[in-house]
């Protein structure tokens, strides 16, 4: 019967290692996918900086028309309402890549954060499974030391 209570305390310890492994292999997942999710945050926004640039080149051609056919002649007042469209339009970039920046850099803060969870996660598990096995240690040696 004194050996029941050691091989209780080894398994206790195998269960911790496992469950620390597993805790730990699910917050290494859940940073793997953070990091997959800033990537693709960076192609969105690589095409929406293409798409705006369609956009704003078929508004500027429209624009010009619109002033042309106006009677008015592509300089002065003209000039001034083509070159704030195009000072806009930088600005509206500028907006576009910081916002995706500070969300790619966010995603890049919770892989970390998870990363470091699942090593907390398995630090703690080996911690248990050493008192585990300095219980079953001591077991034996009270039953048969």
């Amino acid at each position: 019967m004194g050996w029941v209570t050691p091989l209780i305390s080894i398994a206790a310890a195998q269960q911790a290692s496992a469950a620390g492994k597993y805790n730990q292999a699910v917050q290494e997942r859940n940073a793997t996918i953070a990091e997959q999710e800033a990537a693709q945050m960076e192609k969105q926004k690589e095409f929406d900086l293409v798409r705006f640039d369609q956009q704003f080149s078929k508004f500027q051609g429209e624009t010009k028309t619109a002033i042309l056919t106006s009677g008015v002649e592509l300089s002065g007042s003209g000039l001034n309402v083509m070159r704030y469209n195009a000072e806009q339009a930088v600005l509206e970039k500028d907006i576009l890549t910081y916002n995706s920046k500070v969300a790619q850099s966010q995603k890049l803060e919770e892989a970390n954060f998870a990363r470091m969870k699942g090593q907390v996660a398995r630090n703690e598990a080996r911690a248990a499974e050493l008192g585990y096995y300095a219980q079953a240690g001591q077991s034996l040696m009270t039953n048969y030391g």
